[in-house]
């Protein structure tokens, strides 16, 4: 046998002690590494508001599922817009729906309702912001910001044909002191 000319590395040899060394080193790191780890109400994305669980916010209530305040005799009503957003600031989303009876003609009345959606339950109708009954129909509508903006069209006396509203008005809805308060658009 020859003889190695460089010297015996006995110290590149792993002994027991070696390896448990090295298993707390890295036990240590992932601890540490987990202490590090952002909170979980730190981590929401930029935007949005922060609360203190990690739990995801509710979705929001789908007006296609709810019971609106709307009598159309045999026909169906029928949802024509639709917008969400958390409009009171208690975190969850609202659904706010535009809708009117399924007529075949014409430019039947439209209902502008707020919906909520209570611990899993069929949403239901919490505000109406515009009643049918005031004879308008809806022309733009948005929800920003948890500001209701819409362009209500109407008639300027009876004789204009239903179909052709002559008449329009560029109104916001926002919650204020506890309720929806109506002003009118800039």
């Amino acid at each position: 046998m020859q003889t190695s000319v460089v010297p015996d590395l006995a110290h590149t040899h792993a002994r027991p002690v070696h390896w448990l060394a090295t298993a707390t080193a890295m036990a240590a790191v992932v601890a540490a590494a987990g202490l590090l780890q952002p909170r979980a109400q730190a981590a929401s994305q930029a935007g949005q508001p922060r609360t203190g669980t990690a739990a995801a916010p509710a979705p929001a209530p789908d007006p296609a599922t709810a019971r609106l305040p709307l009598e159309c005799g045999g026909v169906q009503s029928v949802v024509t817009k639709k917008a969400s957003g958390d409009l009171d600031g208690d975190g969850s989303p609202e659904t706010v729906a535009v809708a009117r009876c399924d007529a075949g003609s014409g430019t039947p009345p439209s209902g502008i309702f707020v919906l909520t959606q209570g611990d899993g339950t069929v949403p239901r109708v919490v505000a109406t912001l515009l009643e049918p009954a005031q004879k308008l129909s809806v022309g733009d509508f948005a929800v920003r910001d948890g500001v209701i903006t819409a362009t209500l069209l109407g008639y300027s006396s009876p004789n204009v044909p239903s179909c052709c509203p002559d008449e329009q008005e560029k109104v916001k809805w926002q919650w204020q002191g506890g309720k929806f308060v109506r002003t009118a658009q800039a």
